[in-house]
Formats: structure tokens, C-alpha cells, sequence
């Protein structure tokens, strides 16, 4: 399952991708926001991230407007690797090289075929493993040292 969640900012563009995920054969979870009324990205970037880390969902996917505030939320919950992406190469290298199991997405700046063509190429990639398992372990230390 994939966990979906936006602010006010992403919510357009997280109705599009709850749509592609669905028509892609994804069961998809939604934790909000389901209105246009301002609310506070770390709320729904704590939500998704907690899912994901209990392993109710294998993946998680942000959206505010700019992404860069729900990346900085998700990513304070530990062993999460939230990465904010806005081209198809870093939506791959996102999970080939760093596992990404959040990706984030600014709902104000990309368009619903783009957005559709950066989760796509994420949910296509495979974790590559190798070199960039063990850089992710020195990921996990510094987050075991700091916590």
C-alpha cells in the first residue's frame, strides 16, 4: 500500500496522483488533507512518515506547495529517506541509489502529467543495493546518534 498526503498546497495535485496510483493497480491510503483551508504541512508529513515506518504502508508520498517543508518533516522521523524531487532522473536515483521510501513533490510547481511521470519512474526503480547500502547505513548511524 501507498500512503498518500498533502497540505492545502498539494491537494490538487495529490487528487490527481491518488488517481494514477489507482488506475497503476496501487491501493492507496489518503491522510488528508481534504480541503483547500490552510493547514500545517508537519501534521500530514508526520502521518505519512509514522505509516511508513510501522509498515502500514510500503511507501509514502508528500505533496505541499513547494515540497521542501513536508521533505524537512518527514525526514526528522527516523529511518525515514523522504527525498524531494523534481525531474525523473532524481525520481529515479531516489530509489536506485538512496531508497527513498517517502517521495515529496511541490504541488506548485510541477503539473499533473509531470508529477504522474516522477512517481512513475520512483515506483519503477529497484534499490540498487551495494555501495549504496552501506552509505545508507552510515545514514541509519548518524540518525542513531543524534536521536
Amino acid at each position: 500500500m501507498i500512503i498518500i498526503g498533502s497540505d492545502h498546497g498539494g491537494l490538487i495535485l495529490k487528487t490527481a496522483l491518488n488517481s494514477y496510483l489507482t488506475r497503476r493497480g496501487f491501493q492507496v491510503s489518503d491522510a488528508g488533507t481534504d480541503s483547500d483551508a490552510s493547514v500545517d504541512y508537519p501534521d500530514f508529513g508526520q502521518k505519512v512518515a509514522e505509516t511508513v515506518i510501522a509498515g502500514e504502508a510500503e511507501l509514502g508520498i508528500l505533496i505541499c506547495g513547494t515540497g521542501i517543508g513536508m521533505s524537512i518533516a518527514a525526514n526528522k522521523i527516523p529511518g525515514i529517506r523522504a527525498a524531494l524531487v523534481t525531474d525523473v532522473f532524481m525520481a529515479r536515483m531516489a530509489k536506485e541509489h538512496n531508497n527513498a521510501n517517502v517521495l515529496v513533490l511541490g504541488g506548485r510547481v510541477l503539473d499533473e502529467q509531470k508529477a504522474c511521470d516522477l512517481v512513475g519512474a520512483w515506483l519503477d526503480a529497484t534499490f540498487e543495493g551495494g555501495r549504496h547500502q552501506a552509505r545508507l547505513d552510515k545514514i541509519t548511524a548518524l540518525e542513531q546518534k543524534y536521536s
